[in-house]
């Protein structure tokens, strides 16, 4: 055999290892194994196809800068499965492993190639290595731990593949990382649950007995009883449920200076009497709260000076005080103390003294509201005549600003240019005027400033609208005394020439406007160059209405912009023809989804191994009665621009549904291409069943073909939707596969039974460039993901060959089949 011969049976025999391998790493990461049988399998499906005798996978936590080693095998520095200490980053700087969790990118080669693919100096720790591999575990652009591979050997030389298998198994193991840690959480959150469920029996019993107390309590803050009564009724309720001898509430002031006592019930004092604000426990709730204190810390509290000795009656052994809060703002507290050292409060009491002072405040609140409105009743008719004398004034002012607004609702409020009513008015004017003297003109010039929507999102609105200030002002000055210069809206303006002796006229107005744009705009340091587009429409005695005039004008501005910007052109009848003939097309498009003129072609898909016809692409096909057959380029543009699309869409599903279950094999499957904008509607789900309820067609015969601007729009809507649908047999295809936005992570999450090659890397086959890599990469990748591939666009037998030898099982195009109606393939299988 040949040295070329030997080389291409050694590949292929690394192909088939490495294809065993991607299973292998795929097939343990879904496994249940713990993490350290994990990695050490992973480990071995690595080295079946490349040298990973010494290979590592590192842990990196960001919150505390340092690493671990969770597995690692080296022969030249010692060999230890499971997870070591953390290392702090500074003591590991400038190394390898340093370099890779800084930087989050791959780093391969020798150590002479190493130094130039790092930043900064390269610090080398252990034996010194032949050649070194290093992938990082990359989550949402953060680097959270790497997996390392390197050789002492001569012979061991990594390769741009090994990197590629190194960042697939990088995933996987971010995966099963992930996962275990979910798992964990899972267990901790059943300890901690178990353990709250066993305080909340023992809480339920303590609540059970203070239930009764606290209802009356509740009771008592909305009952119809003076504030004495209700003081003395929450005094017995307490004194019910903990020691309350000696009990008391106090009030803020008005001014918060000092303190009043509502009510004050004490063994060694008969009465106490309203004080200035001070250093006493009293004040120590006000400013912090709930306060729980024992004698001994009274005193230690007086020794520090934070609290003044008491000078009327006997220190307390145990005090319990909370404030009394409404809307978030203290204006009291509540007090129970004991004199008794055989008496003790503790957290409990605090809690229930808690909820009696929010009762308390609760029916403070709503006395304080009650006082609040008769004090508003008493000065509600010194208002009514203070508001009468300011109605007299408004109405005056009123007036004033009438004839103001009536000037606004006719000019723009940024040029100050008449608007788009203002201009209609003026023109219907002048349209009657031209209807009693037929030999009258005039002439109106539809404007819009080039390219404005790239100041707006360059420059800003602020400059944006300097920009349209000065544009109105040019046009003023381009225009006479009697003419018309408006905004319409936006970056639109027009132009009322009311009289103009020949058609001329308006031409020379419109070269002296693009002159005047041509002068730079200066604005504040920044010098602009723009152009505007012209369109003009003259008007005469064909026109009755302003809005044909303005049409005609806007037809002819969209002409010039169409021809190049910057220009003018004059409406003619060949302008007003293209408006028509789409018009004519939105009318055909409704006709004919009247009289059901689409119909749907079927194109197979075949598997290229022995021609089998597996499934039918259903294409939309339009039997227009005069044009004959028009596929969906004639008409698509126009449908989705007046709304009739969806409608088409739907028409279109059940047709090709129906056929295929009445006419096409039950061993066939039919595929539908489903438009982004379906899935924007949460019934799509449900409509689709039912579709196939009433066709026929069982929904394991059914694939939705979705485009990648599907996933992009709506990437949660689209999983929903699909996952609800394959639930009930229904697969997708991810269609033009390759071109767009596709990426691992959608096709990792995303329910997909099949990848359709694009039809661009199909015809590209046998060209020079890496297209044969592609696409082998992309046929791989299905087959990795358990994934059907379907290769677009099989024109040639160069390229039927070309797919057959990259391993690809089924195919489309026109060499196998064309478009037909479904009578065409039920002769061909009869």
């Amino acid at each position: 055999m040949t040295q070329a011969g030997t080389r291409a049976v050694a590949d292929t025999g690394r192909s088939e290892r490495l294809q065993r391998a991607l299973f292998a790493i795929a097939g343990l990461t879904a496994s249940n194994l713990p993490l350290p049988e994990l990695l050490r399998a992973i480990h071995a499906s690595v080295g079946d196809v490349m040298y990973a005798g010494n290979f590592a996978v590192v842990l990196y936590d960001e919150g505390r800068d340092g690493f671990r080693y969770l597995y690692k095998v080296d022969a030249g520095g010692g060999r230890s499965e499971g997870p070591s200490l953390e290392i702090p980053m500074r003591d590991r700087e400038y190394t390898l492993v340093w370099h890779l969790l800084r930087s989050g990118r791959p780093l391969m080669g020798t150590t002479a190639q190493l130094r130039e693919q790092v930043f900064g100096p390269l610090s080398i720790v252990g034996p010194h290595s032949t050649d070194w591999l290093g992938v990082p575990l990359l989550r949402d652009g953060r680097v959270t731990g790497a997996v390392i591979a390197h050789g002492y050997r001569d012979d061991v030389r990594y390769t741009d593949g090994d990197r590629e298998l190194l960042e697939f198994v990088a995933h996987h193991i971010l995966t099963a990382m992930e996962r275990e840690q979910v798992k964990e959480e899972l267990e901790q959150r059943v300890r901690a649950r178990t353990h709250e469920l066993q305080l909340e029996i023992v809480e339920r019993h303590r609540a059970e007995r203070l239930q009764a107390a606290l209802f009356q309590i509740a009771q008592l803050a909305t009952a119809d009883i003076s504030q004495d009564a209700f003081y003395r009724r929450v005094h017995a309720a307490v004194g019910g449920l903990i020691n309350a001898r000696n009990f008391y509430i106090a009030l803020l002031s008005e001014d918060a200076e000092s303190l009043e006592f509502a009510y004050f019930v004490d063994a060694t004092e008969a009465d106490a009497a309203a004080r200035p604000l001070g250093a006493g426990l009293s004040e120590l709730v006000l400013t912090e709260g709930d306060t729980l204190l024992s004698r001994a810390q009274i005193q230690a509290l007086v020794r520090q000076g934070r609290l003044q000795p008491a000078t009327t009656g006997s220190e307390p052994e145990c005090w319990l005080g909370v404030p009394l809060r409404v809307d978030e703002k203290t204006i009291g507290l509540i007090v129970v103390q004991s004199y008794d050292p055989q008496v003790a409060y503790g957290p409990a009491d605090q809690e229930l003294l808690g909820f009696v002072a929010s009762q308390v405040a609760t029916s403070l609140q709503r006395r304080r509201a009650a006082d609040s409105l008769q004090r508003a009743y008493a000065g509600l008719e010194r208002r009514v005549e203070e508001r009468t004398l300011e109605l007299r004034k408004e109405i005056e002012e009123r007036e004033r600003i009438e004839f103001q607004l009536k000037h606004q609702v006719l000019h723009d409020a940024l040029t100050g240019l008449p608007n788009r009513g203002f201009l209609r008015d003026r023109l219907e004017r002048v349209l009657q005027l031209i209807a009693r003297d037929p030999g009258r003109r005039c002439a109106l010039m539809f404007l819009d400033l080039d390219r404005f929507k790239v100041i707006n999102d360059s420059l800003g609105h602020l400059v944006g609208d300097e920009v349209l200030r000065e544009f109105a002002r040019r046009l003023q000055t381009c225009v006479r005394s009697p003419d018309t210069v408006a905004r319409l809206s936006g970056d639109e303006f027009a132009i009322l020439l009311e009289d103009i002796p020949v058609p001329s006229t308006p031409v020379k107005v419109a070269h002296r406007i693009l002159a005047a744009m041509a002068q730079p705009f200066v604005l504040g340091a920044t010098e602009l160059v723009f152009s505007t587009s012209i369109g003009i429409a003259i008007g005469d005695a064909r026109y009755r209405l302003s809005d044909e005039l303005l049409r005609d004008a806007d037809t002819a501005m969209y002409r010039a912009k169409n021809q190049g910007r910057g220009r003018f052109e004059m409406f003619d009848e060949s302008l007003q023809q293209v408006a028509g003939d789409v018009l004519q097309l939105e009318v055909e498009l409704r006709t004919a989804l009247q009289l059901d003129q689409f119909e749907p072609h079927y194109q197979p898909i075949l598997r290229l191994s022995d021609d089998a016809v597996v499934g039918y692409e259903a294409l939309i096909r339009w039997n227009h009665p005069t044009r004959g057959v028009l596929g969906p380029g004639h008409f698509i543009k126009v449908a989705e621009d007046n709304g009739s699309m969806q409608a088409i869409d739907w028409r279109m599903f059940e047709l090709a549904c129906a056929g295929a279950a009445r006419s096409l094999g039950d061993d066939t499957y039919l595929a539908i291409n489903v438009s982004p904008r379906h899935f924007r509607r949460a019934e799509f789900a449900a409509d689709v069943l039912d579709l196939l309820r009433r066709t026929g067609l069982p929904p394991r015969r059914l694939l939705l073909e979705i485009t990648e601007g599907s996933l992009i729009e709506h990437p949660e809507p689209v999983r929903e939707t699909l996952e609800r649908l394959r639930e009930h047999g229904i697969g997708a295809a991810l269609d033009d596969f390759g071109t767009g936005y596709s990426s691992l992570s959608y096709l990792h999450t995303l329910p997909l039974r099949t990848l359709k090659v694009d039809r661009a890397f199909v015809a590209a086959l046998g060209q020079q460039g890496n297209t044969a890599s592609v696409v082998a990469s992309v046929l791989a990748l299905a087959r990795t993901l358990g994934m059907n591939a379907i290769a677009e666009g099989i024109e040639t037998q160069a390229q039927r060959d070309a797919l057959v030898a990259l391993g690809c099982e089924y195919g489309q195009g026109y060499l196998l089949g064309k478009p037909a109606p479904v009578g065409e393939w039920t002769q061909r299988t009869a």
